[in-house]
């Protein structure tokens, strides 16, 4: 029995950690890509930079001179058509030998199959991204050009604008409310709290018309107060019905105590409810935080397109696909950038985010 519950347990946790695996391997090839050469990008996969056989250019040869396109011609001993050079002929040592070029200018460079990785990083992908610095780079034919840079750097300060308060206003609104369902008795208490959950279901896209043809007369349209006041609104149905199923489960005694103390219900909730809350909020915190960070609907209709100074990080990386759709270098590194934060939120908070979720849950 002790070996089959053990087996079970090691499948289980096999399976899990795949799964984990499998999931990772887009952002860590986003991660490796980001810190690549541009042209190593282009020209091999991010996977090259682990220890791997493939052919690497140890030599470079003068053509020889005389030859014509229409006769074989004879290297090292092997003799193969023009063309044939030019896509590669392999020697008698193993080496491959091509022509790069065409019959009168042009190398001879030698390829040898070895195990190697390609371990070329550079920081001149952010530099790029955040710092928007105009770069020198060589062009494959050993020129040089100035490459101008795209500064992100406004956007990102822009969407923690945007994030911060469209995160903590709705949770500190939604855990007035759900105190106030838990432990208040009021008229109507039921049949609010119903119509509240019921919002739920309403999908947002058929309230983004009227709402941005009321912003537009009076006023708040590409205003940052009028996207906080749009993902509140959005946010707090949620954030009512999970602060809820926390805050009603908390232990009676307590709150009854407090209460023949003499503490009022605004002394009740800010000296106890919110600290043993941490859990749920800290939960739905996440839930939001990442909800509004990575919206890019919301923004483009409340914030717009004309509105520059106000963009925020996922419309920049929309545009910026537009304009340098071919420059993966910049992409992944723009991509990254928006990921950081959202990533540091969640592992600052993730031991709370299982708990919030459970909230409720189980009773008795």
């Amino acid at each position: 029995m002790k070996i089959t519950k053990r087996s079970a347990t090691f499948l289980v946790n096999f399976v899990l950690g795949l799964i984990v695996f499998i999931w990772t391997i887009p952002a860590l090839g986003l991660l490796i890509s980001s810190f690549r050469d541009r042209e190593d990008i282009k020209s091999s996969g991010w996977w090259t930079i682990f220890p791997h056989s493939a052919e690497v250019k140890v030599a470079e040869l003068p053509i020889p001179t005389g030859e014509t396109v229409d006769k074989p011609i004879t290297i090292e001993g092997v003799t193969a058509s023009f063309q044939e050079w030019k896509t590669g002929v392999k020697l008698a040592d193993g080496s491959r030998l091509v022509w790069e070029g065409s019959i009168r200018v042009g190398k001879l460079v030698r390829y040898e199959t070895k195990f190697t990785a390609n371990l070329n990083f550079t920081l001149q992908n952010y530099q790029e991204v955040v710092g928007g610095q105009d770069l020198t780079i060589k062009t494959p034919n050993g020129g040089q050009t100035t490459v101008k840079g795209e500064n992100m750097l406004e956007s990102f300060l822009n969407s923690l604008t945007v994030t911060i308060p469209s995160t903590v206003i709705p949770i500190l609104i939604a855990a007035y409310a759900a105190y106030g369902f838990s432990w208040m008795r009021f008229r109507g208490r039921r049949l609010l709290f119903i119509v509240i959950v019921a919002m739920l279901v309403v999908p947002l896209q058929i309230a983004l018309k009227p709402i941005l043809t009321d912003y537009v007369q009076i006023g708040l349209s590409g205003t940052f107060l009028g996207i906080w006041l749009a993902h509140t609104g959005f946010g707090l149905p949620l954030a009512t019905y999970l602060l809820y199923n926390y805050i009603s489960g908390l232990p009676k005694d307590i709150l009854e105590s407090a209460f023949i103390d003499g503490a009022s219900h605004s002394t009740i909730f800010t000296r106890l409810v919110l600290p043993l809350s941490i859990p749920a909020l800290a939960s739905f915190a996440i839930f939001q935080f990442l909800w509004v960070w990575n919206d890019y609907l919301v923004a483009l209709l409340f914030i717009g397109i004309g509105n520059r100074e106000n963009q925020v990080l996922t419309m920049r990386i929309a545009e910026l696909i537009g304009s340098r759709g071919q420059d993966w270098h910049l992409l992944t590194a723009g991509a990254f950038v928006s990921m950081i934060v959202p990533l540091i939120v969640f592992f600052a908070l993730q031991r709370y985010f299982v708990t919030g979720l459970m909230a409720g849950s189980v009773k008795g």
